[in-house]
């Protein structure tokens, strides 16, 4: 098993942060390609604006990404707090079973946490079921929302 650290995303990071993007936006989810202009400018919003979001990766023996989680922040009035929402969560195929996924869940959480914020939230497709396992072993609870969509 590799040396894995899990930290904050810097502006260093960009070339192996957005290939990471594109392969979990096009190869995992089959997705259009939103292009490097539009993916370099969301990563610069957060590294630019904290108070928006921001994106942890995970560093294989100093040098290579394997993975990446994006927390985006908004408000919760139920409880006049932040919270946060865990929108990305992705390890590369071949460094998957490593436990890398957990730790930077254990990351995002941990984070929100030690901010004051109310709560994460996150989704996931109902045939995902390696990332339902992940979560439901992280102890998460799901939610009976339903999830609207208008374009």
């Amino acid at each position: 098993m590799e040396a894995v650290l899990i930290r904050p995303a810097t502006q260093s990071d960009l070339p192996q942060l957005l290939d990471l993007l594109h392969q979990y936006i096009v190869d995992f989810y089959q997705s259009p390609d939103p292009g490097k202009e539009a993916l370099t400018n969301l990563v610069n919003h957060l590294l630019a604006d904290p108070s928006a979001g921001i994106q942890f990766v995970a560093e294989a023996d100093g040098q290579r990404l394997v993975g990446f989680a994006t927390l985006y922040f908004t408000f919760n009035t139920l409880e006049a707090k932040r919270m946060a929402f865990l929108y990305d969560l992705f390890v590369v195929p071949g460094t998957r079973g490593q436990k890398i996924g957990e730790r930077l869940f254990q990351t995002c959480l941990s984070h929100i946490r030690e901010n004051g914020y109310s709560h994460m939230i996150w989704e996931t497709a109902h045939d995902n079921h390696t990332a339902q396992a992940l979560y439901d072993k992280m102890g998460a609870q799901k939610q009976v929302w339903l999830n609207y969509e208008i374009k």
